[in-house]
């Protein structure tokens, strides 16, 4: 998946373990890992909101997009401005 959530430089600059963060934002040491290790498939906007509170941070620290193959489960996009139907591109 192209995005990427780097939690670990977040977590080392506070000097944070993972059991007192997921104590902090309210969920489960096991989500967190899971956040940590990539194997999200979603994340939360209040769950996002506690990350950035607790760590001081923005979204742009900790949520990054690295160009790459989409996975199996993305759904297929359609851009309107490479269509060759004129009517289409409107």
């Amino acid at each position: 998946m192209p995005i990427v959530i780097n939690l670990d430089v977040e977590l080392a600059k506070k000097k944070m373990s993972v059991a007192d963060f997921a104590a902090a934002i309210d969920i489960t040491p096991v989500n967190v890992s899971v956040l940590k290790n990539g194997r999200a498939k979603a994340v939360r906007f209040s769950t996002l909101d506690a990350i950035c509170r607790v760590l001081e941070c923005q979204p742009g620290d900790i949520l990054s997009w690295v160009p790459g193959d989409p996975g199996p489960d993305a759904p297929e996009l359609h851009n309107p401005a490479q269509s060759s139907d004129p009517a289409e591109a409107s």
